[in-house]
């Protein structure tokens, strides 16, 4: 990650601009990379990024249940795959939260000689929240940049938003969520010892470590396909709290059954891929009963995932 400062390090000559915490890089910030990559790179420009760590929205505690959809690496790695030249990780902290957006932009337009800023219409930077349609604009006069300000992309008339995103995954809407993200969305862990009940139940389950501000999808049952280790396979995931048991967990853990193998994975960092809900987490008046409900769900989880090869 860089400071505001540390800019000044890139003595980029020419570029134009995105700035944003794009949280889910979904296909709204999609959109937003093609045009910045097409645009810039026809005029002679390098296409940079420009993003936070922590969120604005999180290190000022506007998001709900402070969970993020995307950690800055998986960020990163994702805006990395729209062919953008650089992607800049800025400190958000509490130094950096007291800058305006004309100061703020004039050490970015130094650094990185942006001639077109590229950003949605309810974007604002600074402190104080210059807007993309009025404030920012203003600024780049001053400057000497342009503000290219992009419409919310929709999905059948919804606008595709983060939070919106986050709304359906604490639904279970996991396939409209996907649809807004463009891709399945993922969660991942390591693999930590539990308390091998699954294995007792001869249905091994691993136990996934997640960071705490990993926003999980609502609890339940899922198809899900795991990657670890380069190999991929078929899984059925539970989210939630085991209440069939005595004891039920304080807070929801991540448990996949990977399919077709008796491998354990500790210690491996396993992602999951969320491709449909199957059924809400419930209790049984016995393990029995459970069981069979596990095999319905594994049953399911194969047609499901089988037709989304």
């Amino acid at each position: 990650m860089n400071s505001l400062d540390q800019l000044s390090e890139l003595s980029i000559a020419r570029s134009w601009a995105a700035i944003g915490a794009f949280d889910g890089v979904h296909i709204g910030h999609q959109s937003l990379f093609d045009r910045l990559v097409a645009g810039a790179h026809q005029a002679g420009c390098k296409a940079v990024v420009i993003t936070f760590e922590p969120l604005p929205a999180l290190f000022f505690k506007r998001i709900v249940g402070m969970q993020v959809l995307t950690s800055w690496h998986e960020r990163v790695a994702l805006i990395n795959n729209f062919a953008v030249d650089q992607v800049i990780v800025l400190d958000f902290n509490a130094s950096l939260a007291e800058v305006n957006a004309l100061p703020f932009m004039e050490k970015v337009k130094k650094a990185i000689g942006v001639e077109r800023l590229i950003m949605g219409i309810d974007s604002a930077l600074g402190k104080d929240q210059a807007s993309s349609t009025t404030g920012l604009k203003e600024i780049g006069r001053q400057l000497g940049f342009s503000v290219d300000v992009i419409p919310p992309v929709r999905n059948q008339q919804e606008v595709v938003s983060s939070s919106n995103i986050r709304k359906l995954l604490k639904s279970g809407n996991i396939i409209r969520a996907n649809e807004f993200l463009g891709r399945p969305y993922t969660v991942s862990g390591k693999v930590v010892h539990g308390e091998n009940r699954g294995h007792k139940l001869g249905i091994p389950t691993a136990n996934l470590s997640i960071p705490d501000e990993k926003m999980l999808p609502a609890n339940g049952v899922y198809a899900t396909r795991a990657h670890v280790d380069g190999e991929t396979y078929l899984a059925v995931t539970n989210i939630g709290v085991r209440p069939t048991f005595e004891n039920p967990l304080p807070v929801p853990r991540v448990e996949p059954h990977l399919l077709d193998t008796d491998k354990m994975f500790y210690d491996r960092l396993i992602e999951l891929e969320f491709v449909a809900y199957l059924r809400p987490e419930m209790r049984f008046p016995d393990a029995s009963l459970l069981v069979a409900q596990i095999h319905k769900d594994i049953a399911t989880a194969r047609e499901i995932l089988k037709d989304e090869s």
